[in-house]
């Protein structure tokens, strides 16, 4: 079955960056899309972005375009959030998620444990 790992969260400064990786397993990597995710403590779980297959392209919520950037490693069936200056609201458990390519917007029924990123000012 589809296994999503996150790693690579912590505890940071402002202004500092981090890269997050979800390792995939039990599935067809290359003919899947992948997205993150996260969840800030009292609020709902927000779009951040998702790479839908290699070269297929990257989109991004507009809040987060200019910080965020996602990629992927098909031999390494990986995908990373490259996160820059970070700030004290990014504050967040992030969670990566992965759905068939076929499947449209956002329909994503597989999700990892999430990593939380602490961001201090």
């Amino acid at each position: 079955q589809v296994l999503l790992v996150e790693s690579g969260g912590g505890s940071v400064q402002a202004g500092d960056s981090l890269r997050l990786s979800c390792a995939a397993s039990g599935f067809k990597f290359s003919t899947y899309a992948m997205a993150w995710f996260r969840q800030a403590p009292g609020k709902e779980r927000e779009f951040i972005g998702q790479i839908i297959t290699n070269g297929g392209g990257t989109t991004y919520a507009d809040s987060m375009k200019g910080r965020f950037r996602i990629s992927r490693d098909m031999p390494k069936n990986t995908v990373y959030l490259q996160m820059n200056s970070l700030q004290p609201e990014d504050t967040a458990v992030y969670y990566c998620a992965a759905r068939p390519a076929w499947k449209s917007g956002l329909q994503y029924d597989d999700w990892g444990q999430g990593t939380q990123v602490t961001v201090s000012s």
